[in-house]
């Protein structure tokens, strides 16, 4: 049996870390014309190094045919726009940035993030793949380039605009399936005594949190401060400090510079880095066999649910969702969820409207659907966003509907009327 190979150094990769059966991408939503058409599903196969021990799912489907044009509008979430607003003010304050910095964002989406830099004047420019929500971002005045990241683009981009001094990369380091040569761009487009900023979900918490949604096909990596380190290494870069974040259910924000100032004593880690790094070996996350266990706690997830939604159809009582994110795909496609036991879900994102979920063929809708038909339950499928929404969602309160999340475990969520 031939092995696919580790895309950081090259071992093969023989061990399981868990399998989730077969998907079709998550974000590919169907018109209703497609709904008689065939559908690939690829595996969702996802192994562990056991050299290195990145985690990482094959790259199935190039990254082109999912990103170049894109469901996904990080504007669409209130608090995630709130969170890239509270980066620019750490990330000001941290490196002392004015107005005369540079600022680059990679896979920069709508201007999310930018439009807070820009607002405060900074020089700002965007990287971002998909040409559809890049000119979203162009429509609120903010540069943006139309290409993916590696190595000879950035050098490009550092030619045409000139070295950054800051660099971010907001949850696409593990969207990338040559991970080291997205590093390597990274290091192209950062001045010499600049910072690249990372953020990253972080293994540990994916595994504490039994977050197995998080996988899926344009997640090729799935990272622990250990192997971002060893990633970022191979392109010239250091990690000097990290902060633990919420966001995803737990994630990363790494901050590194070229590692020849840390060589030169001109930075050096933090504790942070120490400190993290320790919490992980601890979990055993520095080992082959502390990887061990994950696919029965995902087993047990599916099985709780599954028995809900079951016990909900046998008592008559109806169950619709919210949301129609990625991870709401793999979770419906892995516990083979269908619109027998859940009636539609509900989107903020137009995009969506009259679609269908793929795999599931779930239809998507306006969120007023959920007023017309007042569900008994609603299952809020982006879990890590369940406080934002439990809000927005007060009033399905009113009629006596209850609001589910199915991570880390299925709960039944304390609510009151309006």
């Amino acid at each position: 049996m031939s092995y696919p190979l580790c895309r950081l150094c090259g071992a093969e990769l023989t061990h399981t870390f868990v399998d989730l059966g077969m998907s079709p991408p998550c974000e590919s939503y169907l018109a209703a014309d497609q709904l008689d058409q065939g559908e690939t599903f690829y595996p969702l196969h996802v192994r562990v190094c056991p050299e290195c021990l990145l985690v990482q799912l094959p790259s199935y489907i190039p990254a082109e045919d999912i990103f170049s044009d894109y469901a996904y509008f990080s504007s669409y979430s209130d608090s995630w726009v709130k969170h890239a607003a509270d980066f620019v003010e750490r990330a000001i304050a941290k490196r002392g940035l004015t107005k005369d910095a540079f600022v680059v964002e990679v896979a920069s989406n709508d201007g999310y993030l930018l439009q807070h830099t820009v607002a405060r004047g900074i020089r700002s420019l965007g990287i971002e793949p998909a040409a559809n929500v890049a000119a979203a971002a162009v429509a609120k005045g903010i540069d943006t380039e139309v290409m993916f990241l590696g190595e000879e683009t950035g050098t490009k981009i550092a030619e045409t605009y000139g070295s950054a001094d800051l660099v971010v990369a907001n949850n696409v380091f593990a969207h990338v399936p040559d991970i080291v040569d997205f590093a390597k761009g990274l290091r192209a487009l950062v001045a010499d005594d600049g910072v690249v900023s990372i953020e990253i979900p972080h293994l540990l918490r994916l595994i504490e949190g039994n977050e197995f949604d998080t996988i899926y096909h344009e997640h090729y990596s799935y990272l622990s401060l250990l192997t971002t380190q060893r990633v970022l290494a191979a392109a010239g870069l250091t990690v000097v400090d990290v902060d633990e974040l919420a966001s995803h259910g737990g994630s990363l924000r790494t901050w590194s510079v070229p590692t020849e100032r840390v060589a030169a004593g001109a930075e050096a880690p933090s504790a942070n880095v120490a400190r993290v790094l320790a919490e992980e070996a601890r979990a055993g996350l520095h080992s082959l066999a502390g990887h061990a266990g994950f696919s029965r706690s995902v087993e047990q997830v599916r099985n709780a649910l599954v028995d809900f939604l079951i016990q909900c159809d046998r008592e008559g009582s109806l169950v619709a969702a919210y949301g129609a994110p990625g991870k709401g795909n793999t979770l419906l496609n892995y516990c083979g969820i269908r619109s027998d036991l859940l009636l539609f879900t509900v989107d903020r994102n137009p995009l969506k409207h009259e679609k269908f979920l793929p795999g599931t063929h779930i239809p998507i809708h306006d969120e007023s659907a959920l007023a017309a038909a007042r569900p008994d339950y609603v299952l809020i499928l982006p879990w890590n966003l369940r406080q934002e929404i439990s809000a927005q969602l007060s009033y399905v309160h009113d009629w006596g509907g209850r609001l589910v999340v199915a991570l880390p475990h299925l709960e039944i969520l304390e609510g009151a009327h309006r």
